[in-house]
Formats: C-alpha cells, sequence, structure tokens
C-alpha cells in the first residue's frame, strides 16, 4: 500500500498517464500552471464521477479492492480522529457501515 503522505501524487501521476491529450493542451505553460490545470482536471474528473478527490486517488492507486477499502476505512478513521468523533459516531452520521 502506498504511503499515506504519497498517495496524491501518485494518483496524479497516474491520471496524466491516463491523459496525454490534457498534457499537450497545457505544455506552453508555466510548471506551476501546468500543476494547477492538472489539480483543476484531476477535481473535475472525480466530480464527473460523483466523488471527492481523495476517493479517486484512491481508487486510482489501489491495487485491489480490498486494498481501496481499507485506504478508504483508514482515511475515514483519521476524518474521524481529526474531527474528535468516536468511531461508531463518525459511522453513524455518514451512512458508513461499522
Amino acid at each position: 500500500m502506498i504511503a499515506k503522505e504519497s498517495r496524491h501524487a501518485a494518483a496524479i501521476e497516474k491520471f496524466m498517464a491516463a491523459n496525454p491529450a490534457l498534457l499537450e493542451e497545457i505544455q506552453a505553460l508555466s510548471p506551476q500552471e501546468q500543476k494547477q490545470q492538472i489539480e483543476w482536471a484531476f477535481e473535475d474528473e472525480a466530480q464527473e464521477q460523483g466523488l471527492e478527490p481523495w476517493e479517486l486517488a484512491l481508487q486510482l492507486i489501489a491495487q485491489s479492492p480490498e486494498e481501496l477499502h481499507a485506504m478508504r476505512i483508514e482515511t475515514h478513521r483519521d476524518v474521524a480522529e481529526a474531527l474528535g468523533m468516536s468511531w461508531e459516531e463518525y459511522c453513524s452520521f455518514n451512512e458508513l457501515p461499522k
């Protein structure tokens, strides 16, 4: 499993590899502008799929359905902890199975 801090970057790499037309379209921009355009395109893709960007990132990097599930649960647990909510309360509030 890819380390948490590397997941978004790994997902962006896969996204860029799958979208060569986007890279060609933005090649004349500065590196910073290219990065911003890629982030926006990534966010747009997530929205088109009805996902949050972090969910799309996990889908792109997961090696199996089991790994995707484990990373999703891990992310939700981190959010619950950051919010100071118990896991049970968080699951209930977000309609997640416990």
